[in-house]
């Protein structure tokens, strides 16, 4: 029942709309154009006014035409850079950019994905749940959209999130995220007349950060130092730098673990300075934030017995996968909405060499239809 051709043209025109992170407002509109005329209720929100975007995220609702809860189906709207122009190539049945922009199907195949389940259900009169489709900004910079979603849209108690790549698989545990942002204040001076005045704050960072183990901790812990800013010329003392960082765990008592001991090391170095000056440098401001919360769906949750009995269905498998990575469905399940992540076939995700074969979101959904038939109609199995 997959239109592919239309699938396909779907895709092409939502990725050539410019849409880089708190810039997402020409392709909200225009989703909002087709999921009026599909006869969804619309709603867009005001997380873009809470974040610094131009547009919020859009809620489209679809009422069901049997008695049954409400599902819940997410995409993202927003890409990574670079985004803006992307060109987009089909060729053997695969998606590509011209190269020098990123594709986009992270997230906008997702987006494809869900217009043409809608359009394949209303056209052939399916038997439907109440449908309710959040389409997120800002996720690419911290989830934000998600984040400051306005959740009194939201009734459906579970659903998933169409933002990996497996399209055999089906994201149940993904990580809590601590971000962490030091701020050294040290103290100008010549670096050639007089560098013995100054308190370099770049060498006392890199004496925090030499003590820290850095990259996997263990098979649920990571960690990393991703940001270094400061200094003005070579022979200027640096009196300020920054570092942000984050850690990310499975296990909450990890990842405070983790955290406090990278907190601890920089603590420890500003201590430990001889000869502190008067005016009380080097001085050092710490932030920490939890950047999301994990997810932990168990096996025998609702939300994972249908995508498994619809991947059987259509005489495939699903497994329960771990990610590393965080998604809107971290948020989502924060709330009390457990959420799992389907993949779309995307690959090469934030790189000018992302794809993703037709046939792979064709797949997906297929999967998507077959998951609102049996959570509409429970009793139908096969």
């Amino acid at each position: 029942m997959i239109n592919k051709d239309r699938l396909a043209e779907t895709f092409g025109f939502l990725a050539r709309i410019d849409s880089m992170s708190k810039e997402e407002a020409e392709i909200c509109q225009e989703l909002k154009n087709i999921l009026d005329t599909m006869g969804a209720e619309t709603v867009t929100d005001f997380a873009g006014e809470k974040i610094g975007g131009n547009s919020g995220n859009l809620v489209a609702k679809f009422k069901g035409n049997v008695p049954a809860p409400p599902l819940l189906l997410n995409a993202h709207l927003d890409t990574v850079g670079p985004g803006k122009g992307v060109k987009v190539i089909l060729k053997d049945g695969v998606f590509t950019s011209d190269g020098t922009t990123i594709l986009g199907a992270d997230d906008k195949s997702a987006v494809a994905i869900l217009l043409e389940v809608i359009r394949v259900l209303q056209e052939n009169n399916l038997p439907h749940a109440p449908l309710e489709l959040v389409f997120t900004v800002c996720e690419e910079t911290g989830l934000l959209g998600a984040k400051h979603l306005d959740y009194s849209l939201i009734t459906a108690k579970y659903g998933y999130t169409l933002d990996a790549t497996d399209t055999e698989g089906i994201v149940t545990r993904a990580p809590s995220a601590n971000h962490l942002e030091f701020t050294i204040h040290g103290k100008d001076a010549h670096a050639g007349a007089a560098p013995e005045k100054g308190i370099n704050a770049i060498v006392l960072a890199a004496k925090a950060i030499s003590g820290l183990e850095i990259g996997r901790i263990d098979n649920e812990t990571t960690c990393n130092i991703g940001i270094i800013q400061g200094g003005i010329a070579t022979n200027i003392v640096p009196n300020l730098v920054i570092v942000k960082g984050e850690v990310r765990s499975h296990d909450e008592e990890k990842l405070s673990r983790v955290t406090d001991k990278i907190v601890s090391s920089f603590r420890s170095v500003i201590a430990q300075y001889p000869g502190r000056s008067d005016d009380g440098l080097p001085r050092l401001d710490i932030h920490v934030e939890k950047d999301f919360t994990r997810t932990g769906i168990p096996d025998d949750h609702q939300v994972v017995s249908l995508a498994r009995q619809a991947a059987v269905n259509l005489g495939r498998k699903m497994v329960c996968k771990t990610s590393g990575g965080g998604s809107d469905a971290n948020v989502f399940f924060g709330k009390g909405i457990f959420t799992g992540v389907l993949g779309t076939g995307m690959k090469d995700m934030h790189t000018v060499r992302e794809s993703v074969r037709l046939a792979d979101m064709v797949q997906t959904a297929e999967l998507c239809l077959e998951i609102i038939r049996l959570h509409t109609l429970p009793d139908k199995k096969s």
